[in-house]
């Protein structure tokens, strides 16, 4: 008569049919992949929401329209998720595991004589797909994404006509520069433009005038007031000078604030080029060939990171056994475990960032999480190692009783 207890069907299902995953890997890998979905999702909805309001009052202020919201909003989509898949595989290593330890789900299968990293089979399995995922992520959806929404940034910053055509309403476009326009005839002649200036300590210029008009050039867009006041202030003794002109010509241009036009960052470039690191690219970022594969290896530790977080996450709730009060300690030692190897992996990247010949160093996050990981394994193997050794009786009365 066979046995149908839970323990003896996986156990069969694990060792008659040949199959490298057996029904527990099956069953714990898809607890795992559906956790983590759900937990992905809502993180990437909490920092979607946080960066989208972000770029709403960044682009809507700016007079963009909301189509260019919602393309900025999926190009920054990519990033986001990068940061959120990591997360979200620790905390569904945390959820699933607690919820088997909880149930006696673990302890019966243990029972069949499963070692702890046996058990953790699954979350190995789970955490190469996140890694696979991750760096599909950094390595070239991001960088891509990046370098996509950089050129739109630039596009829009130069397009300064679209934060001086909003009617009715007075407008910043850079600190310093206040302007308003009345109304936009259909020739795109602005009525009545007010202008402040402000951005010279001790100096105010407020200019005025009936008619402007918007012209580009070659070195940039200019301001063409028609019949017009320049008023200026001077702080030193407060006195005010008038002139009034027919045209007057203001460079807008330099309003338009630009990051080192026409040069590449690292960050917007794939990993392919950045491993081969030409000549050329190095001359056009402006960074020598070994702090351009720096970059590559800091993505790849940082998808690597995908793999450590939930097998660490796993390994920290094996420790300690059943406990009908759960395993909320090993829950804290996880989160603390976690905390150490994502400020190992700031201390790492803050020291290859100021010599990237110290490229080696991006690994010891990784490399310190899996050692943690593997002593967490060997103690889970070793339980007795963590139990209280019972107190020693008392020693008996010399003298015995008379």
């Amino acid at each position: 008569m066979s046995s149908n207890r839970p323990g003896d069907r996986l156990a069969r299902a694990d060792t008659g049919s040949g199959v490298p995953v057996g029904r527990f890997d099956r069953y714990l890998l898809g607890q795992l992949m559906t956790l983590f979905g759900f937990f992905s999702l809502v993180l990437i909805l909490l920092y979607w929401v946080n960066r989208a309001v972000v770029l709403f009052d960044q682009l809507i202020s700016d007079g963009q329209s909301a189509l260019v919201f919602l393309e900025f909003s999926a190009l920054s989509l990519p990033a986001i998720i990068r940061i959120v898949l990591p997360l979200a595989a620790f905390i569904a290593a945390l959820y699933v595991t607690n919820k088997l330890t909880t149930e006696s789900e673990l302890l019966v299968v243990q029972s069949t004589g499963f070692s702890p990293v046996r058990l953790a089979r699954p979350a190995f399995v789970f955490g190469l797909i996140v890694t696979l995922l991750t760096g599909a992520l950094t390595h070239v959806l991001v960088p891509v994404a990046a370098a996509q929404l950089g050129a739109r940034q630039d596009e829009i910053a130069s397009n300064i006509t679209a934060r001086f055509l909003t009617p009715g309403q007075f407008l910043n476009p850079v600190d310093g520069i206040t302007v308003y326009v009345r109304d936009i005839n259909d020739a795109g002649a602005l009525q009545d433009l007010f202008l402040a200036d402000t951005r010279e300590s001790g100096r105010q210029v407020i200019y005025t005038a009936a008619t402007a008009y918007l012209v580009r050039s070659e070195g940039g867009p200019q301001l063409v007031m028609v019949d017009g006041l320049a008023q200026t202030l001077r702080g030193s003794d407060q006195r005010l000078y008038t002139t009034r002109f027919d045209d007057f010509t203001y460079d807008i241009g330099r309003l338009i604030v630009s990051e080192e036009p026409g040069r590449l960052r690292e960050r917007n470039v794939w990993s392919g080029p950045l491993l081969q690191a030409s000549p050329a690219l190095q001359a056009q970022i402006e960074r020598p060939a070994v702090a351009l594969r720096a970059e590559v290896h800091d993505r790849m530790n940082k998808a690597l990171l995908g793999f450590v977080g939930p097998v660490l996450g796993f390994a920290a709730l094996l420790i300690g056994g059943f406990s009908r009060f759960g395993v909320w300690r090993q829950i804290v030692v996880a989160v603390v475990l976690v905390v150490v190897v994502t400020s190992l992996e700031s201390v790492s990247s803050t020291l290859v960032d100021a010599d990237p010949t110290r490229w080696p160093l991006l690994y010891m996050p990784t490399l310190v999480g899996l050692a943690i990981a593997s002593a967490l394994f060997w103690l889970a193997a070793h339980p007795a190692l963590l139990r209280r050794r019972p107190a020693p009786p008392p020693p008996e009365p010399a003298g015995g009783a008379a």
